[in-house]
């Protein structure tokens, strides 16, 4: 007997064997089992996942000889010709293929005839968003009142492209992707029942390489049994994926880790040596950045079964989260670009050194203070006048012309907002974090007390700072902060002294003052002033001047201002009371 591949061999001949798909096997069979049968169904879902399986069990279910069931015997004649294909009540239509008016035409007159054999007669139409328009229009209303034995199973991996008049009139059911798990779990059980021995990380890398779609996985494991001569193991699958050796992305992510220009280079040569796609390159660095980015926010998502998983969580540790963010998007970027770029290898290799020279600048490295002068003191900013546009009708006399239609405006105002001095330094120092039961007034002493704090906290020996005169908001400015400026930023300064700072942050703002940002806040307050400092952070019930809040009353009171230079604006007023125009509220911004 010839043979017979597995993804035809295993297809599944039930619902029970389906995997995956759990939560339309279950809605299918409780209707089938109550015969609350529907006369269109709507099967969608990506490749591979079981659309056209599922279709020819209902088939089964609705003509099998045992009656209308959710568990069709497979053994009736009805079940076996439905199996082999030879039902003659059952008719397959590739709309692919049969995309025009015509060939629904002939569908819809034969669906007049009694079935020949079974109960009901079946028509599946595959890729249905493949129909033409017309095709669509001809078969609407026989899909909305088919005859009582006619039932139609539409299937289509793209349901946006199908008219919204035929998914009103079908019952629609969406199919999942199957997880790596699930997909080599079904390998598992193939292997085992057609006795060919296999290593079970093989099965794992099968599983993701099928991207959800148990068919792929199922003629992915075929090609790896000849390519393994019988059997299927680890190395010859990699080597079979074109994964034979993925070093070369962790020896990039080291290399950059490292700073080491040099080694990035190699690298790049090292995949042309393997005959590898640049393109595909940038597309397994993404993938690998991702992975490790899940691994730094929530290590519990990284499946156990993950190739490379200890890999993967190693690179997550030494590679901070705000770099992985980075070479993910730059890796993106570098991979849309590679087509404009004079050859693949230049492409790919400055979408490496795009990663190595925009690395997130360390405290110390950007002085602020020279980029931005100072502002004088007591110098308003100048005013900027307001202008507009008459309409063209302005020469016109009012008493002449007829009653205008309301004059809609839009106009900008310039306000200037105020400079903060700045600058940094380095060094090294420990947090405290504190959570009191109730806010304390705003105009606490210096000397004020925060609560206890948290077990991570430790106390560093006071130290003379530089001069700091009590300006948080001035020195907030001044820190290369990162992720921690939202700390800083929603922070009210309690107190300080010669070696530590009590801050206090709104109970609404919790999340900001977590251990992570705690440490990057201290780390740049010791790195400005030279020395350790002890950071001590409560949670208040309400926080009113912090950098955030005075920045948010200043932008208010510049809109303020704004709105009031518009309405008292004489040229404003004037387009009001002759014209009937409208100033948009929104649409006054200053800048």
């Amino acid at each position: 007997m010839a043979y017979q591949v597995l993804a035809r061999k295993w297809r599944p001949k039930n619902f029970a064997q389906l995997v995956g798909q759990e939560h339309v096997i279950r809605a299918i069979a409780n209707a089938f089992t109550s015969e609350r049968l529907h006369h269109a169904y709507l099967l969608t879902g990506t490749r591979g996942v079981g659309k056209t399986t599922i279709a020819r069990i209902m088939a089964k279910a609705l003509n099998c000889e045992t009656g209308i069931t959710a568990e069709p015997c497979g053994v009736c004649s009805a079940c076996t010709q439905i199996d082999a294909g030879r039902f003659v009540d059952l008719l397959e239509i590739d709309a692919a293929s049969n995309t025009g008016i015509d060939n629904i035409r002939e569908v819809l007159d034969n669906a007049q005839y009694a079935p020949t054999a079974g109960r009901f007669k079946v028509y599946i139409i595959d890729e249905v968003h493949m129909l033409s328009k017309s095709a669509f229009n001809a078969m609407l209303k026989t899909l909305e009142e088919p005859p009582g034995h006619v039932k139609f199973i539409l299937a289509t991996t793209d349901p946006q492209k199908v008219p919204i008049t035929v998914l009103s009139r079908c019952l629609q059911f969406s199919l999942r992707q199957m997880t790596p798990q699930q997909v080599s779990g079904h390998l598992h059980h193939v292997l085992t029942q057609e006795a060919i021995p296999f290593e079970p990380n093989s099965l794992n890398l099968l599983g993701h390489a099928a991207h959800g779609s148990m068919r792929d996985a199922l003629s992915l494991l075929d090609q790896a049994i000849a390519y393994g001569a019988g059997q299927v193991e680890e190395a010859g699958v990699r080597a079979m994926l074109g994964a034979v050796d993925q070093s070369y992305l962790f020896e990039i992510l080291s290399a950059l880790i490292a700073k080491d220009g040099t080694q990035l280079m190699a690298e790049t040569d090292v995949i042309a040596e393997r005959g590898l796609s640049y393109e595909a390159a940038l597309h397994e660095l993404a993938h690998l950045l991702h992975l490790i980015a899940v691994a730094q926010q929530v290590p519990a998502a990284v499946a156990d079964d993950l190739p490379l998983r200890e890999n993967i969580l190693e690179v997550a540790q030494a590679l901070s989260p705000e770099d992985a963010q980075l070479y993910y998007q730059i890796a993106l970027h570098g991979r849309r670009d590679l087509p404009l770029a004079p050859d693949e290898y230049a492409g790919f290799s400055m979408t490496l050194l795009r990663m190595l020279a925009f690395a997130p600048a360390q405290p110390g490295q950007v002085n602020l203070a020279a980029l931005q002068p100072a502002p004088e003191q007591n110098s308003p900013p100048p005013a900027r006048p307001v202008q507009a546009a008459p309409p063209s009708t302005a020469t016109q006399t009012p008493s002449a012309m007829p009653a205008p239609a309301p004059l809609r405006m839009s106009i900008p105002v310039h306000t200037a907002a105020p400079l903060a001095e700045t600058s940094t330094t380095s060094a090294e120092s420990t947090a405290t974090i504190a959570e009191p039961a109730h806010a304390e007034p705003a105009a606490q002493a210096p000397d004020a007390t925060v609560a206890a704090d948290l077990p991570w906290a430790t106390e560093a020996a006071p130290a003379a700072p530089r001069e700091f005169d009590g300006d948080w908001r001035g020195l907030v400015t001044q820190l290369k902060l990162g992720a921690a400026g939202m700390l800083a930023q929603h922070a009210e300064l309690v107190s300080f002294d010669a070696g530590s700072f009590k801050l206090r942050v709104a109970a609404e703002h919790r999340a900001v003052a977590t251990k992570d940002y705690l440490d990057k806040l201290r780390d740049a307050l010791s790195t400005h002033f030279g020395h350790a400092i002890n950071l001590n952070v409560a949670i208040a019930e309400a926080v009113d001047h912090t950098p955030a809040a005075q920045a948010q009353r200043e932008r208010d009171a510049r809109q303020q201002d704004a709105n009031q230079a518009i309405q008292n604006d004489p040229f404003v007023q004037a387009l009001v009371r002759d014209f009937g125009a409208t100033v948009v509220p929104d649409s006054i911004k200053p800048l």
